[in-house]
């Protein structure tokens, strides 16, 4: 998957956020094992949430209609209008090209602080030895269901014993616009996981895998639908990465 060749364009639509989630999958993989290039997409990423900082008010703002000056409503010369549309077209080639990672940069609200949610539940539940999950694993049908009338969504506890990890179980959580669903994973050694799973805003065309780091928590996140996911772990990255390839895959067949 990861020895695939990928090209600029490709790594500037995944930038972007303009690639499929199986097509993002395979960009993210391949970046995991070049970290110079995944920081070069990260430095694309920062500029553009630099520049949207710095000119979304701007460009957001109503126009108003010119008010003439008494004795000047003539309009402008024929040659100086002509001469200010090579330097418009200058200015919009260069802002173009800055803005080349607008989605990616900032992405949509949702993406932007889905993976601290997601974190932030982590941290807090990981740890728990007595009460992790609110319905344990051999309740996994009801949990499902439970959680999928609560979301308004169906939702899937992934299979991870390929990966090493068995299901814990699963909780609902309070979320920025609705509830939110936690499924908990631990392996032989105790190490966990956890899928943080919230509704997102339909009409988001924003399917880009993305990869945040958290303190010590390492984040997978994508947009699939109605669904806005987010794989939490203190693992190693591309550990963590084969992890999501197993969910991705299922929530995918």
């Amino acid at each position: 998957m990861s020895s695939r060749p990928i090209s600029d364009e490709q790594l500037h639509a995944y930038a972007d956020g303009r690639l499929g989630a199986a097509e993002s999958m395979t960009v993210a993989s391949w970046l995991a094992e070049r970290p110079e290039v995944h920081e070069q997409v990260r430095a694309w990423r920062e500029q553009t949430a630099l520049l949207h900082g710095r000119f979304d008010a701007v460009m957001q703002e109503e126009c108003r209609p010119a008010l003439p000056t008494p004795g000047a409503t003539a309009p402008r010369s024929a040659p100086l209008r002509v001469a200010a549309v090579p330097a418009w077209l200058a200015i919009g080639g260069i802002v173009g090209f800055l803005l080349r990672g607008s989605i990616g940069g900032t992405g949509s609200p949702d993406m932007v602080s889905l993976p601290r949610a997601a974190a932030v539940a982590h941290v807090v539940y990981a740890p728990e030895v007595r009460h992790p999950v609110e319905v344990t694993a051999d309740q996994e049908q009801h949990l499902v269901a439970w959680l999928s009338k609560r979301l308004g969504a169906s939702v899937t506890a992934p299979a991870l014993r390929g990966e090493g990890f068995e299901l814990v179980g699963g909780r609902l959580l309070p979320g920025e616009a609705g509830p939110v669903a936690q499924f908990m994973y631990q392996d032989a050694r105790g190490q966990r996981l956890t899928l943080y799973l919230r509704t997102d805003a339909a009409g988001n065309r924003e399917t880009a895998f993305r990869f945040a780091q958290e303190g010590k928590v390492g984040v997978f996140y994508w947009l699939d639908g109605k669904l806005g996911y987010a794989l939490s772990g203190e693992l190693a990255k591309a550990d963590l990465m084969r992890v999501v390839d197993s969910v991705y895959r299922q929530l995918n067949p």
